[in-house]
């Protein structure tokens, strides 16, 4: 089966088509844009379909990043993957940036709990834990740096940041924490592997925008709880 990866959510337009059986990634189209995705995503969905030699009536999967990130850049990758799932009765699967951003760090630093964090910007933080194998230990939210250096005080140094955000944390620290990635997105071939591993639900993927003018901000950064014995 063939797997077709999009993620408009910051500046970049990134394509990328999976093998999912060999988990090759048999082409990938990346460019840094700023604006103007809705116009130019379709040229990168061509582009990448022709250098991976596979049509789009071969694609059995679609995965798309939710966000959080660019209100606009957002919305139109979840609307574009959601119409392509209609047409061609495909299973579209949504993956967040701070998931693609802990896929990352955990390639280079393999078995270290991850911390993505990505500047959004008004002194705010889009931030959420990862345990060291991959699965999610916060929910995602926004928050700020206080909180930030609250819910680090609590945990070992072991901590690896992944994320635009990382520089903010670090300023503020006096013991520095490993940094793997300091982009506001993972990269494309991340959201295509995790995207080949997610469990299509029936639902169709929706922005995970964690602020907006139609959205209220989840406030704080919310561990989960441990369960006594």
């Amino acid at each position: 089966m063939k797997l077709l990866a999009l993620d408009t959510a910051s500046t970049l337009c990134s394509v990328a088509v999976l093998d999912v059986e060999t988990g090759t990634i048999l082409a990938a189209t990346s460019e840094d844009i700023g604006k103007g995705h809705a116009e130019r995503l379709m040229a990168f969905i061509e582009q990448t379909l022709d250098e991976a030699g596979v049509s789009i009536s071969a694609i059995g999967k679609i995965a798309v990043s939710v966000g959080p990130g660019s209100f606009t850049g957002v919305r139109v990758g979840v609307s574009t993957a959601r119409g392509f799932g209609l047409a061609l009765k495909c299973p579209v699967v949504g993956i967040s940036t701070l998931e693609a951003l802990a896929f990352n760090a955990g390639q280079t630093f393999a078995g270290r709990s991850v911390l993505s964090i990505i500047d959004a910007r008004r002194d705010e933080i889009y931030a959420q834990f990862f345990a060291p194998d991959g699965s999610s230990d916060s929910v995602p939210g926004v928050t700020t740096l206080a909180d930030i250096f609250a819910a680090l005080s609590g945990r070992q140094n072991d901590v690896v940041l992944s994320g635009s955000g990382a520089a903010l944390v670090n300023a503020g620290r006096e013991q520095k924490l490993d940094v793997a990635v300091t982009t506001s997105t993972g990269t494309i071939e991340a959201f295509a592997h995790l995207g080949a591993r997610r469990q299509f639900d029936g639902e169709a993927p929706k922005p995970l925008y964690l602020r907006g003018l139609d959205v209220k901000p989840q406030q704080g950064f919310v561990l989960k709880r441990k369960i006594a014995e």
